[in-house]
């Protein structure tokens, strides 16, 4: 499929030539909008398709700042690493109420980014704790411990996440 051109509003496919049989001979015509009356309508669409793909791009949202993408963009890759495992899609495999869903979130308390921040640090019930200086040490995870400023990223991603019920992470690239 060919692009629509943005300057006229359609593309000359002139090259591309359509044969139409007619009784005893083949003429070639070629698809191009030939009257007046069609190239005003085809101009006519220009304006509002543009201001739809321009409404719609995310260059007219853009975040509000450049290292408020690249967080975004750190604490989906944590929580691909260390997360994902039991939390994909916000959900949760071990303990179904507990999900990262706003709506579980609100209903046990931690629908703020100090309390993930926190649960996340020391651990609560099955979930354990990330922190390098968790405590108890039965508590906290046996594999690689997280930094504060991982954990911040972390409480962040999964509050902006919740909020926005849950899409995909995989738009946010590493």
């Amino acid at each position: 499929m060919l692009p629509l051109s943005v300057t006229f509003g359609f593309r000359n496919f002139s090259s591309l030539p359509v044969k139409s049989v007619d009784k005893e001979y083949v003429e070639e015509r070629s698809p191009v909008a030939e009257t007046p009356k069609q190239i005003k309508f085809l101009k006519s669409l220009a304006p509002p398709l543009m201001a739809a793909l321009v409404a719609l791009s995310p260059l007219c949202n853009p975040p509000a700042s450049l290292g408020q993408l690249t967080d975004v963009q750190r604490g989906a890759t944590l929580f691909r690493r260390a997360c994902i495992g039991c939390h994909d899609g916000g959900g949760n495999i071990i303990q179904p109420g507990a999900t990262l869903f706003l709506q579980d979130l609100q209903r046990n308390d931690v629908d703020k980014e100090e309390e993930l921040y926190k649960i996340t640090y020391y651990g609560k019930g099955r979930m354990p704790g990330f922190g390098e200086n968790c405590t108890p040490r039965g508590q906290c995870t046996f594999g690689p411990r997280l930094q504060d400023e991982e954990i911040k990223l972390l409480a962040e991603f999964v509050k902006l996440q919740a909020d926005q019920g849950w899409p995909s992470i995989e738009s946010y690239g590493d």
